[in-house]
């Protein structure tokens, strides 16, 4: 696993606007009884520095190898010194000094990651220095290296919910709860799949989300149908419960690029370390811990191995997911009862919060109309094949070969973290569904070497090589070359590289564009997936025609290509939307 620079300025960025009000606004939202005292800390203390002799140990090593060049050992040294301190089991936010190390300990690994010459490809390239001109100011190293060409950069990342809720804080109306609220409580949970006690902070979080909390949960239930189906299936085969499934709301909203405060990643969260711990690999190429699959199959395996070490209590294993076994082995001392209820009051906020949160998200997704949610559509299942892809591609060949944009091929594989699939090995690549075949008779034109420099475009039946040089820059030589016993009057895709292209597209007047399509307006703030529940097609192919992810944020009144619905059986035409 090794320590990526993006990662790195995450942690700097978001750590530079926690460091002075986080540990205030920790106490101030706690109970008097249990805000952190000086007795605290002064307890406290030699568990800190126990973890800040670790890492520096850790740190130091890897100073060591990075002096004798060996920069794949320094890196998984640097690395383990900073997850040795999230993997601690101690609140990093709530011990002022051990949160003040913490950020220094990042900013001093960043500063030698940015120095260090990144690893020669597997494939014999050259290297690439990875040089940045450093600040003492963490605001101007994260403004420094955004201004660095774009093969220094990752793919966006959006918030976790995580770090909303661990401030969040239910208002006196929520936390109302009545008799009768405890008596229907105790029946919904015999349709859970799993057995937990009821409580009124449950209620209490089924009140939010009847309440304020509405567009969260109702958001959650539309996007957890692109993964429920796969999620479902994972935990079965791993012997968890399905029902837990739903934890992937609660951690991501759903989001398989969420990232949190604490550099944890995906749709269910892994830091660094977890991962690893779990297959997950972390490579300059690939991060696994956003892939579906794969992550979910080791989130799977991670609440089995808590669900054994708490002997089947699900509340401890949900609990220990959210903060680390080490915390709630620590708080079942203290209560002296292995029962999450009685450990509440030594546990951090965002775990009191975390569970009851989750037991709710699951009673209302078993039963959402009992709760006033009604009409809601999850999104269809994610459809995709998939292709095996050997050595380095750049993903803007495979959007042009497949019909797609560059940014659907990222949220059909989340774990890329370059604009082209990992050098020097293979990787099963995600393409649109019905594409693969397409896409692999179009690779095999394209010799592995030029596979991030060509381009694929759609040509129109009766064009020749020689109107296509005309509009690309390329000779007919080079694309007869470039696109053997392929036949361009016929129409389909001709392979060019991008070196010389001046246009792409056939440039023809607009007109009827055939009675499968359709145009509508999008309303502002409105996502793709959203504009296509509204119309009753399907997000998928709505997608697909605008060469857009269905997460795509969309301005008012923009237009979106849509399929027009068939016309009524038996009656007279629909009627037509307005076309190109």
């Amino acid at each position: 696993m090794r320590m990526s620079i993006p990662r790195l300025l995450s942690l700097l960025a978001m750590f530079t606007t926690l460091v002075s009000p986080v540990s205030t606004a920790y106490a101030q939202n706690l109970p008097s009884s249990l805000r952190t005292t000086a007795s605290d800390v002064e307890r406290d203390n030699p568990r800190v520095l126990q973890i800040i002799e670790t890492a520096e140990q850790h740190y130091k090593l890897g100073e060591l190898n990075l002096k004798d060049k060996n920069m794949d050992a320094a890196r998984t040294l640097f690395d383990k010194a900073v997850d040795s301190v999230l993997e601690s089991g101690m609140d990093v936010r709530s011990n002022p000094k051990l949160q003040t190390y913490y950020l220094q300990l990042v900013e001093r690994v960043y500063r030698m990651e940015v120095a260090m010459p990144s690893a020669p490809s597997q494939t014999g390239g050259q290297q690439v220095a990875q040089i940045v001109n450093v600040s003492t100011n963490a605001t101007n190293d994260v403004a420094a290296v955004m201004q660095q060409p774009s093969f220094l950069r990752e793919q966006k990342f959006e918030p976790s919910p995580l770090d909303e809720l661990s401030r969040l804080e239910l208002t006196p109306e929520e936390k109302q709860v009545t008799t009768e609220d405890v008596a229907r409580l105790e029946e919904a949970k015999n349709a859970v799949d799993f057995g937990f006690n009821s409580n009124t902070l449950i209620q209490q979080f089924l009140n939010y989300y009847q309440g304020r909390g509405r567009a969260t949960m109702e958001t959650g239930m539309r996007r957890s149908g692109r993964y429920m189906t796969m999620a479902r299936r994972i935990f079965r085969e791993e012997g968890v419960p399905e029902d837990i499934a739903w934890l992937g709301q609660v951690e991501s909203a759903w989001r398989p690029t969420a990232h949190s405060w604490a550099a944890a990643s995906g749709l269910w969260q892994f830091i660094p370390g977890t991962g690893a711990r779990y297959g997950l690999r972390q490579t300059a190429w690939l991060d696994e811990r956003n892939s579906f699959e794969k992550a979910t199959r080791a989130s799977a395996r991670y609440l089995k191995f808590l669900a054994n070490r708490y002997r089947g209590n699900w509340e401890l294993a949900i609990g220990a997911y959210n903060t680390g076994e080490g915390n709630i082995d620590r708080a079942i001392s203290r209560a002296g009862v292995a029962d999450f209820w009685r450990i509440y009051p030594y546990i951090a906020k965002e775990t009191r919060n975390y569970v009851p949160n989750i037991l709710a998200t699951i009673l209302i997704a078993k039963n959402p109309a009992k709760y006033g949610f009604h009409n809601i559509r999850p999104d269809a299942p994610l459809a995709y094949d998939v292709v095996n892809v050997p050595t380095a591609t750049s993903l803007q060949l495979i959007a042009s070969a497949t019909g797609t944009s560059v940014d659907f091929i990222r949220s059909l594989n989340p774990e890329l973290r370059r604009d082209t699939t990992p050098r020097g090995e293979s990787y099963n690549l995600r393409v649109p569904p019905g594409r693969g075949k397409s896409f692999v008779a179009v690779l095999k034109r394209i010799p592995g070497e030029r596979r991030e420099t060509a381009k694929v475009i759609s040509v129109s039946p009766g064009e020749t090589f020689q109107s296509i040089a005309a509009r690309t820059g390329a000779t007919v030589a080079q694309l007869q070359m470039w696109n053997p016993g392929v036949d361009p009057t016929s129409g389909g895709p001709v392979v060019v590289m991008t070196g010389g292209v001046t246009r792409v597209n056939m440039v023809r007047p607009r007109g009827n564009v055939g009675s499968s399509l359709g145009f509508v307006r999008a309303r502002s703030g409105e996502t793709l997936a959203q504009l296509a529940q509204r119309h009753n097609v399907g997000v998928d192919d709505v997608a697909r025609l605008n060469m857009l992810s269905p997460d795509a944020q969309l301005s008012a009144n923009q237009e979106v290509k849509v399929p027009s619905k068939p016309a009524a059986s038996g009656g007279a035409a629909a009627p037509q939307r307005r076309r190109r």
